[in-house]
């Protein structure tokens, strides 16, 4: 049990200004796993403050892309060191499967660092351009202080995809994890401190909704990058819009996966459905949880997945062979439940799961849960379950898949299955969404992630990812200027 009794604001562990405090709780055993301070008001002040005097004054507001850089790569060596212990951190707090969180929880993690430390060191963060009278200096400066807010279910890794941006580009930030996970956030703090990073450059705030909300309009903030519900991204863009605040919005997904006629159907859901579908236990804003099946070979696939469905194992997620561990939360369960009922009520057809697993009665689990003769007007096809739960919907043609897999509100994820990679890149191309996939799923840290439609705003990851931080700005000099 990791527990901490001050919140890290300014390069100090301080006080809080309060006594109330999170109990994180394992979602598998029910048993407490540490403690953590509830920042209130007073604290996320605080934290402004400090993040803006590290901007303005000392040594991170003078340090050079390179020294930026020298600081993320010891941050890398240090997380790449503790990567056991956070990647079982990160189990007992999430529920996630130790092989998830392994590899797409903490490697991830890693891995989008090290992207992001070798942009710092080759990019352009000022440049001289020809202009009509005489040359312009394009300067690309930091955004200035970050309020980073993060979910609970890949809590570290879009940490980073926020923080790791925030180093590069010479800004600060304040982090308001989740209620859930605030001990990966402290113990990420302490990684910090370690590697270097200057005081005030990250402040952690673990606290609610009302208390993020002043985060989020606190005059002191310069940018808001938000990753959570379509719902809260809504309320928050909205706030930022009233305060001309610059904002990136990483929201929610129902992504379809298209086999085509010419799939390995046995081979594509094999590798799709426990990997893809059911990744962190159904809690993946990229989940492929629409697969959309030819209608000459809808039964096979359906088959095919109910079988893969049930031959993944549930249990403890600290056992490698486990597959679905359990939910957050109890209203997660409920949730997730309450769709299942449903997608019942709406008429589609079960074919396996829809229940809780015998043998599992302490912990928040859900079955793997597979629905069939699901039409896409269905709530279940619709909207985000954020569980393991897929449907299969049928399509007639090529024209007609794409007309489906467009039809939702979303547009962050996809992919398609196929023989000819040609073809899948035409419908790879016909489908709006941020991020796509020929023949399995990925994202690339080198390459823009994000949404179309209600999906967010803005990107992360790539030089994108990086220029979100940052604001241009051109000074022009006299003609004959060398």
């Amino acid at each position: 049990m990791r527990s901490f009794d001050r919140l890290y604001i300014g390069g100090e562990w301080v006080e809080p200004a309060s006594s109330s405090t999170f109990t994180v709780v394992n979602p598998a055993t029910l048993e407490p796993v540490g403690s953590t301070p509830e920042a209130v008001q007073a604290d996320v002040d605080r934290a402004v403050e400090a993040a803006r005097s590290a901007l303005n004054h000392g040594p991170w507001a003078e340090m050079s892309a390179q020294d930026r850089a020298g600081i993320m790569r010891r941050l890398h060596g240090l997380m790449v060191e503790r990567a056991d212990d956070l990647a079982n951190l990160i189990t007992q707090e999430v529920g996630a499967p130790i092989l998830f969180s392994h590899f797409g929880q903490i490697g991830a993690t890693h891995m989008a660092l090290d992207f992001f430390t070798g942009l710092t060191e080759s990019y352009p963060f000022e440049e001289v351009r020809a202009g009509m009278l005489g040359p312009v200096v394009v300067r690309k400066e930091p955004v200035g202080v970050v309020a980073g807010i993060v979910p609970w279910n890949v809590p570290l890794f879009i940490t980073m995809l926020k923080f790791a941006p925030t180093l590069a580009s010479g800004s600060t930030m304040v982090l308001k994890s989740a209620p859930e996970t605030p001990v990966s956030a402290f113990v990420f703090a302490e990684l910090c401190e370690e590697a270097g990073v200057p005081a005030g450059v990250l402040n952690v705030v673990p606290a609610d909704r009302e208390v993020g909300e002043h985060l989020v309009t606190h005059p002191g903030v310069d940018k808001v990058s938000f990753t959570g519900s379509t719902a809260a991204g809504r309320h928050i863009g909205a706030l930022c819009g009233e305060r001309l605040r610059r904002c990136t919005l990483e929201l929610g997904g129902k992504s379809a996966s298209i086999l085509m006629e010419d799939a390995d159907i046995a081979a594509a859901v094999t590798e799709m459905v426990p990997n893809y579908s059911f990744m962190n236990n159904g809690q993946a804003c990229v989940a492929q949880t629409r697969i959309l099946a030819p209608r000459s070979r809808y039964d096979e696939t359906v088959d095919a997945v109910t079988e893969v469905a049930r031959s993944v194992k549930v249990g403890d997620p600290a056992d490698f062979e486990v597959g679905v561990g359990p939910l957050i939360a109890e209203r997660q369960r409920e949730r997730v439940e309450g769709y299942i009922r449903t997608g019942i009520d709406e008429g589609a057809r079960l074919t396996t799961g829809g229940g809780r697993p015998a043998g599992l009665d302490t912990g928040w689990y859900v079955e793997p849960t597979v629905f069939a003769d699901v039409d896409n007007k269905m709530r279940i096809a619709q909207e985000e379950i954020f569980g393991p739960v897929v449907v299969v919907i049928p399509y007639t043609d090529t024209e007609d898949a794409l007309a489906i897999a467009n039809d939702n509100n979303y547009g962050l994820s996809g992919s398609v299955w196929t023989a000819d990679v040609a073809a899948g890149l035409d419908v790879a191309r016909g489908v709006r969404t941020g991020t796509y996939t020929v023949n399995g799923f990925g994202m690339d840290w080198g390459s823009p992630f994000g949404g179309f439609k209600d999906s967010g705003l803005g990107r992360e990851l790539g030089p994108e990812g990086l220029e979100e931080y940052l604001e241009y700005k051109s000074i022009n000099l006299p003609a004959g200027t060398e």
